[in-house]
């Protein structure tokens, strides 16, 4: 007989019941036999086994008590209006040599839907075993070459072996973080001077390190960087305290919440004074201070026309924006504020050009016995002192002090620069006293 199993869309499963007893033979006799000319000659069994229209007849049957009964599957490569025709000719047997028999079809297979199933199942089986590791996307692959570099920039100092970044050693200010993965992420974005304490338990070389550096303690924002916080304070010399915003770990933060983080410092006074814990000697603070101020660039002093300005002001803290490429380092530049003795006496000769030029965009000229040589617009204040000749010792201006004008005035040897407002000052030259009639 003939099939073709490549080909096969069902398979009709029946079962068959016969009042005596008969054999596999018997069954397949009568399927042909009772069959034969009922359907026409294009669905004849003979014809279409021939052909391998159908595949082979399977018949599986017992025999007890004089009794026989089994099952009959016949694979169909027809589509289903023809298959369910063949698998209901079959019900019309009614004898099986020469016993009374009945056939009932109990199921149609569709034998591509399990293929289906079947490739699913495999393909899925494929992709989790086959795919998932030899297959990387783009990026996948720049986070391996980037977690590799991170790894290997990381270093361990100290018996404790405390995970810290390439500079810290070398750097005059550091960041004292939680762990391992605060100082991988802080790597990510290049900023390489960051120490792990690994714990609650802070170790000796931690506090060694804060003895001689400038130090930011920057913690998660939850209960646990709290904490250690609290323990910094108590054990080493911290000079400022930063934390993560509240649920946040310093290791998922992006660059931008770094950088606004360390931006948001307080000093440990304010810290010390919030969490109620007692403050190191006086002598101890003041070498404090006394190093502090010796790693911290001061920047143009600012007239406060207010005579009653509290002695204890904090000072206003201003860090410098690292690029995603450049090491952070969080030396505070600090704004010092002029005793109010001195403002009074200064504001007494500046004052009154200050208030004379207010809403002018006018600037006035002095020499150097403080006598006015010209006022000019504000707009044109960078060519006249260019083009001064050495009679300009300084100015007083409505505008805002930039980084050019203070440039100009210090290659031409000015001895002050006053302005309404102070704008963004990189660099302080420390021949040209800067000042600003900000409140």
């Amino acid at each position: 007989m003939m099939q073709n199993v490549d080909t096969t869309k069902y398979v009709i499963h029946a079962e068959i019941t016969a009042d005596g007893i008969v054999e596999r033979p018997d069954v397949v006799g009568a399927i042909f036999g009772q069959t034969e000319g009922l359907l026409g000659s294009d669905l004849d069994l003979r014809d279409l086994q021939k052909t391998g229209r159908i595949g082979r007849i399977d018949v599986q049957i017992t025999s007890s008590g004089g009794k026989s009964s089994g099952t009959i599957s016949i694979p169909s490569s027809f589509d289903k209006v023809e298959t369910a025709i063949l698998a209901s000719a079959l019900e019309t047997i009614d004898r099986v040599g020469p016993c009374i028999a009945r056939i009932n079809v109990s199921n149609i297979e569709d034998v591509r839907a399990s293929k289906r199933k079947y490739v699913v199942d495999r393909a899925k089986q494929i992709i989790m075993e086959m795919f998932d590791e030899n297959l990387l996307d783009t990026q996948g692959i720049t986070e391996q070459i980037k977690q590799s570099v991170r790894v290997e920039e990381i270093t361990h100092i100290g018996p404790d072996r405390l995970p810290a970044g390439p500079n810290v050693l070398d750097s005059d200010a550091i960041l004292v973080v939680e762990g391992r993965a605060d100082v991988l992420n802080l790597l990510r974005y290049g900023i390489k001077n960051a120490v792990a304490v690994g714990g609650t338990n802070v170790p000796s070389t931690i506090a060694d390190l804060c003895s001689k550096k400038v130090v930011t303690a920057f913690t998660d924002g939850d209960r646990g960087g709290e904490l250690i916080v609290k323990e910094l304070l108590q054990v080493a010399d911290i000079d400022y305290v930063a934390r993560a915003p509240e649920g946040k770990c310093v290791e998922d933060m992006t660059q931008k919440e770094i950088v606004r983080a360390l931006r948001q410092k307080i000093p440990v006074e304010q810290v010390l004074d919030f969490y109620k814990i007692k403050p190191l000697s006086k002598k101890q603070r003041r070498e404090v201070t006394t190093r502090r101020k010796s790693l911290i660039r001061e920047r143009p002093v600012r007239i406060s026309r207010a005579t009653d300005r509290s002695h204890e002001a904090a000072p206003t803290i201003q860090v410098h924006e690292p690029h995603p490429e450049e090491e952070f380092e969080p030396e505070p530049e600090i704004i010092v504020e002029k005793e109010p003795e001195v403002d009074e006496e200064i504001g007494q000769w500046f004052e009154p050009h200050l208030e004379a030029l207010n809403g002018t965009l006018s600037a006035r000229l002095f020499d150097r016995n403080q006598n006015m040589v010209r006022e000019v617009a504000v707009r044109d204040l960078a060519k006249e002192l260019k083009e001064s000749n050495g009679d300009v010792a300084g100015v007083i201006f409505d505008g805002v002090v930039t980084q050019r004008i203070l440039d100009i005035a210090a290659d031409k040897n000015l001895v002050y620069l006053i302005g309404a407002k102070l704008g963004n000052i990189v660099k302080s030259p420390l021949c040209v006293k800067v000042m600003t009639g900000e409140a």
